[in-house]
């Protein structure tokens, strides 16, 4: 995901009278691995020994720092389910940015950096909330929504899930082949793809912006068989999560389900 600018409520901040916590102390990373999602995104997977685990939708600082001593540094949003010492992290490169370029582009298995985190705590889910979910992604905006789902897979929760990722074309979704086999095989997980700019030659749904019928209704789709009502999850840019949110309220959901995270304007 693309560097972020989260409200206070959004990283998780601690309501007042909490008592402080120590600051984050960064980390070594070293990179393991590492594969393309798309042509300008890349998914790197790091070793982290001292790493304290992580929940999903959480996301880490990132710092390079050059041989003059000048420091650059960005936030990203962690893909992977929490386990071990292990992180990956799935960057959009930014045109002329100072970070993602690099990230994407430069660095190979064996080059170390330095993080911290994890940070935040409201943009989260773990295996101990039941209700079904529905997860709403812009672009790189499904890489915390993508930690979510492997979360679920992993601990092999009975929460419903439904998934809508929306992208461009089918050639800038991330993690295409896997969403596919999560879909497939995976009971109770729903995974819907639309496109703003072109489809596949089969598609029904014409190419566009989210519309108020691509969203369920929360009579239709937000409560379970014990009438618990959906958490709902949206990520991507500011003008995305501004729309989508503003449909889900359209189509009944209640402002209290709906956690945002929007990107915000960064050097890259």
């Amino acid at each position: 995901m693309t560097t972020r600018e989260p409200s206070a409520a959004e990283v998780g901040d601690a309501p007042p009278g909490t008592p402080r916590r120590e600051p984050i102390r960064w980390l070594r990373a070293r990179l393991e691995d590492s594969w393309l999602e798309t042509r300008t995104a890349r998914t790197l997977v790091f070793s982290v020994p001292e790493w304290p685990g992580h929940l999903a939708g959480q996301h880490v600082d990132i710092k390079l720092t050059a041989e003059d001593g000048y420091a650059a540094q960005r936030s990203y949003s962690i893909a992977s389910a929490a386990q071990g010492d292990r992180l990956e992290l799935t960057v959009q490169a930014v045109s002329r940015g100072e970070v993602s370029p690099y990230l994407v582009d430069i660095m190979q298995p064996g080059d170390e950096l330095e993080l911290r985190g994890p940070i935040g705590g409201w943009f989260t889910w773990t295996e101990h909330l039941t209700e079904p979910v529905l997860l709403v992604g812009g672009g790189s905006g499904i890489v915390p929504l993508m930690a979510m789902l492997r979360q679920r897979v992993l601990v092999d929760s009975s929460a419903p899930f439904r998934v809508l990722y929306s992208a461009r074309t089918p050639d800038h979704l991330f993690y295409a082949n896997e969403l596919y086999d999560i879909s497939q095989k995976a009971h109770g997980i729903t995974v819907d793809r639309i496109y703003t700019r072109s489809g596949l030659p089969d598609d029904t749904r014409e190419p566009g912006r989210l519309r108020p019928e691509d969203l369920p209704e929360a009579a239709a789709s937000s409560r379970s068989a014990t009438g618990v009502t959906t958490r709902v999850y949206v990520c991507g840019p500011t003008s995305f999560v501004e729309s989508a949110a503003q449909l889900l309220l359209d189509r009944g959901h209640p402002a209290s389900t709906i956690r945002t995270e929007r990107f915000g304007p960064s050097g890259g």
